[in-house]
């Protein structure tokens, strides 16, 4: 049975859209995923499933977002047994201060 998405799409405010796409193109390049511009917003996502964006706007407080590679290190990578056993992460800021985290699930090895 296919799996059911929990979140269909996700789009936050950024001051600036070049910066932003800049950052999260570098961030999820080791990923494959494509960019894609629709309606004004950048999306970002693997072929045929872009559903997180930026768009201009005023960030109304930071997020926390679980993916990256690049931005300011907020918190090296490395186990966090207060999530769970197997969940090891890392973090970064992104330019509009959102928390972003690269994290596994998977057991050692």
């Amino acid at each position: 049975m296919p799996r059911e998405a929990f979140i269909d799409h996700l789009t936050i405010p950024v001051r600036d859209v070049a910066v932003s796409r800049r950052f999260y193109e570098a961030a999820l390049g080791p990923f494959n995923i494509e960019t894609a511009v629709i309606e004004g917003a950048v999306g970002f996502g693997p072929s045929g499933s872009v559903d997180f964006f930026v768009r201009e706007g005023e960030p109304a407080a930071p997020v926390h977002l679980a993916f990256a590679a690049g931005g300011r290190d907020n918190g090296a990578p490395g186990l966090r047994p207060r999530y769970h056993a197997d969940y090891y992460g890392g973090y970064v800021i992104d330019p509009d201060g959102h928390n972003v985290e690269a994290v596994c699930h998977r057991p050692e090895g």
